[in-house]
């Protein structure tokens, strides 16, 4: 079993909070918009990183992480890319792969509002944390966590950072 912290667009904002989110977890997720490498190095020093980059992270960001993160979590096929849509409307760029090959769970970040949807089209699970950093149009920051074992996807709790 795994505890999985998943965030994203932080724009290089990082506290306290998430790190004592990001230390009761197994490993933290992050879906793009990093913002600096010092968000996910202070989070790497807690616990493993895996990781995406968004549209705002420049190049060095870009060497670091890739755009697609495609890996086995457990027994689940998890999907983690910045700019994903949702369900129905996935982005130009994954549309026809996502069709082909779906995941069990997709994870995207970028428009900074939290939501998780089942497509049952595609009979996968969708994940957005919504932006745990400052930056943005967002009134709350947010992140999620939640139970990976083996082919089960539990526990789902929002996490409102004030």
């Amino acid at each position: 079993m795994k505890k999985i912290l998943l965030l994203s667009d932080t724009h290089g904002y990082m506290d306290d909070r998430i790190l004592h989110y990001a230390e009761q977890a197994d490993e933290v997720w992050h879906a793009g918009d990093i913002g600096d490498l010092h968000v996910t190095d202070q989070l790497a020093a807690v616990k493993p990183v895996k990781a995406v980059y968004g549209n705002i992270d420049n190049a060095t960001i870009r060497k670091e992480f890739p755009l697609n993160n495609r890996f086995m979590c457990e027994d689940v096929d998890v999907w983690i890319t910045h700019i994903g849509g949702y369900p129905g409307k996935y982005a130009p760029a994954i549309r026809e792969e996502i069709r082909k090959n779906p995941p069990k769970l997709f994870i995207c970040g970028h428009s900074h509002i939290l939501k998780v949807m089942n497509d049952k089209n595609l009979k996968l699970l969708h994940m957005n944390p919504g932006a745990a950093g400052k930056q943005g149009f967002h009134k709350k920051r947010t992140m999620l966590r939640f139970k990976i074992d083996q082919k089960e996807i539990s526990d789902l709790e929002v996490i409102e950072l004030a």
